[in-house]
């Protein structure tokens, strides 16, 4: 009889064991859920606190002309417009030859020279290798890069970054001061310092 009571106790101590050790091993479903849904919005509001700038609520809009240099025809405007963080720029030009050519932020806003070099070089306020735009070896903040112009030499450029500001104070995004350079050759996005675009044959410089 106590042979058989010590055996019953023995077997649901055992299985009592075993349910709590099931019970450990499992997850609460429902709390693995709140626990990611609760990480995902902090998260979320984390990365939209860090990545919103002070100047984010401020539109600001800048108008400048370009004229032409090195004897050229080219002439034309260009528009960039700050929004929620962005700046976006479109530009029209017009007196090109029929093809590709190069447009770049040069760091100065002066256009006071024939040949535009008054303007300086390529805007890279963080000193990287000159490159395409986006390149994960490096790039000017003034790589804007390549364009193509129609049989009439006509052109319009568009481009959208969050990584320019306008009249924000801060080196490394701000483009006032600066100019705007298009260049009668081709960007190949290797040659050092500035893509062996040739001759500036017109230039504007960004000022309010």
């Amino acid at each position: 009889m106590k042979k058989s009571i010590l055996y019953i106790s023995i077997l649901t101590l055992g299985l009592s064991f075993s349910c709590k050790s099931d019970k450990k091993e499992m997850p609460n479903d429902a709390d693995t859920e709140t626990t990611v849904t609760e990480t995902e919005e902090k998260v979320q509001t984390n990365t939209t606190a860090k990545e919103r700038p002070a100047y984010y609520d401020e539109t600001k809009k800048v108008t400048l002309s370009l004229d032409p240099k090195s004897n050229s025809g080219v002439k034309g405007n260009v528009v960039f417009k700050q929004e929620k963080g962005i700046v976006s720029m479109v530009a029209v030009l017009s007196g090109l030859t029929e093809g590709e050519h190069a447009i770049h932020i040069h760091e100065k806003a002066d256009c006071s020279s024939n040949d535009g070099k008054s303007s300086g070089g390529h805007w890279n306020p963080t000193a990287q290798q000159h490159g395409k735009w986006g390149d994960a070896a490096g790039y000017h903040k003034g790589d804007i890069g390549n364009f193509s112009a129609n049989a009439k030499g006509q052109a319009t450029i568009s481009k959208i970054t969050d990584e320019w500001c306008i009249g924000c104070g801060d080196d490394s995004k701000d483009i006032l001061g600066k100019a705007v350079i298009v260049h009668e050759g081709v960007d190949d996005f290797t040659s050092q310092p500035s893509g062996a675009a040739g001759t500036r044959v017109s230039c504007g410089g960004i000022i309010q």
